[in-house]
This record gives C-alpha cells, structure tokens and sequence, in this order.
C-alpha cells in the first residue's frame, strides 16, 4: 500500500513542477516492470539497432508494448517512411499511448487486444493461443517482443510465433526476450542464485515460479524454445544473448535475449 501513495505523491509533484516529460507515463499508471521506465526502452533501443539491425525506415511491430516503455525512443528515431504498430491485452495502457502518443506521431499505432490472461487481463474474451494479428502478411521489417513469453503458456507461444512469423518480410529480423532453461541457468536456479525460481513444472516444455499464476514469470527449455522458432519458419540468429536473472556474472541484459529471422 506504501508504494502506490510514494507513486501518487510523485506523480503529483512533477505535475506541480510541469517538469514531466507528457511521454512518459505518471509512475503510478506503469505496469510494466520494477525498472527505470526511460532508462529500460533506452537500453532496448540500442539492442534494436545492434542486435536487430533497425533502420529508421523500419515498419516495426512491438508485440506486448505495455504502455508505451519501448516506444519512447523510437519517436525519434522512425521516419516517416517507417512506422510503429503496438499492441497489448491491457486496455489502459493502449488508452494512454494512443492520447499521448500516437496524437503525436500519426505514424504511431496502437491496438487493444482483449486476450485473456490470468494476471494481467483476467477478463479477456480471446484466447491467446488462437489469435490472430490484425495486421497483413509480410508487412513488418523488424519485430519485438520484451518479457512477453514470460507469461505465456506454451500453446499461446507457440500461435505467436505463427502469426509473428506470418506478419514479417523475408529475411527479417524479431528480438524476443525470454527465460531460457537449460543446464546452467537451471543448475543456478537449484544453487538458489536465481532472481526468477522457476522450479513447478506447468508442462513438459516450461516451468513458472508460482503454480496459482502460473503467467507471473514463465521459463522455456531453449531445446524446445529453438524447436517451435524453427517449426514456425524463424532461425535463431547468432548466439543466444544469456541474461543475469538466472545469477550468471557475465550476461547483455537482465533477461535472455534471441534474435530469429525468417526464411
């Protein structure tokens, strides 16, 4: 109860200040992640670009955009050329990106997608496992998805990468961040150095730290992970880019992150 007044009193402080930046979000509206709003999609807008090889041309399609956290640097950084599509199953967020967003920058896109998921759209009408992008065949040059498939089951995994792989050009790259699980992070996990205790099996090919919300943190065998990209027409890219959520001491971010592109 303490945090949310801190975030009010705050919010509330910079508003009498006129000091916040109207594209950034009140800190008590964020969703999204315990870290630092600007400083997290800063650090992905670089991933973007070395990792994922984004131009400023790019019709680029932001899978779970939350509330907006990754689209802040690309404002200056998409031409008008290129474009922005963002989607995500919380309704509040895309209501505050499509106000102060997308009022902005016409070529910023924002949709909500009503998909039930136990923690965070619990009254969702769709399910995640059988939906389908509202967006056209090979229409996007780069694609992300940031700490979406940790909390999605695995038939819900697997129909994204369909449709992923559907919406993307030839030849196109997608950035995922994820928990990967193979010998060394699940040996860290028994050690007890993990942040993320992903220990309660919810099937053969996945394990989450809570069993009563399983979708709180979601962890993928990477055998499996690398199966299901290649069955969907995606390669992984290069080497997997290890993260420090499992206790590792040298890593690129804090979760894992694959680059796949389609074939």
């Amino acid at each position: 109860m303490v945090q949310p007044i801190l975030y009010a009193f705050a919010d509330f402080y910079h508003s009498m200040k006129g000091d916040r930046n109207p594209l950034v979000p009140p800190r008590s509206m964020i969703f999204v992640g315990d870290g630092d709003y600007e400083k997290t999609g800063n650090e992905f807008f670089e991933y973007f670009k070395e990792l994922g090889k984004l131009k400023p041309s790019d019709r680029v399609l932001d899978v779970g955009c939350g509330i907006g956290r990754m689209s802040l640097p690309l404002t200056n950084y998409l031409t008008e050329e290129g474009a922005y599509y963002g989607f995500d199953i919380a309704k509040m967020g895309i209501d505050w990106c499509t106000t102060n967003i997308a009022s902005r920058y016409p070529h910023f896109h924002y949709h909500h997608s009503d998909i039930y998921n136990k923690l965070y759209n619990p009254g969702g009408k769709e399910k995640s496992s059988e939906y389908r992008f509202i967006y056209e065949d090979n229409f996007f040059d780069f694609v992300f998805l940031t700490s979406v498939f940790t909390h999605m089951l695995t038939s819900g995994v697997n129909r994204y990468l369909t449709e992923i792989s559907r919406v993307m050009k030839i030849g196109s790259r997608c950035l995922i961040s994820c928990f990967l699980l193979n010998e060394e992070s699940q040996a860290l996990i028994e050690e007890g150095a993990s942040s993320q205790r992903l220990v309660y099996q919810i099937d053969e090919h996945s394990c989450t730290k809570d069993q009563s919300i399983p979708e709180s943190a979601i962890g993928y065998r990477e055998g499996f992970f690398r199966m299901i990209c290649e069955e969907n027409g995606l390669k992984v890219n290069g080497n997997v880019h290890y993260g420090r959520w499992c206790g590792r001491r040298e890593y690129k971010s804090y979760q894992d992150i694959v680059i796949v592109q389609k074939y």
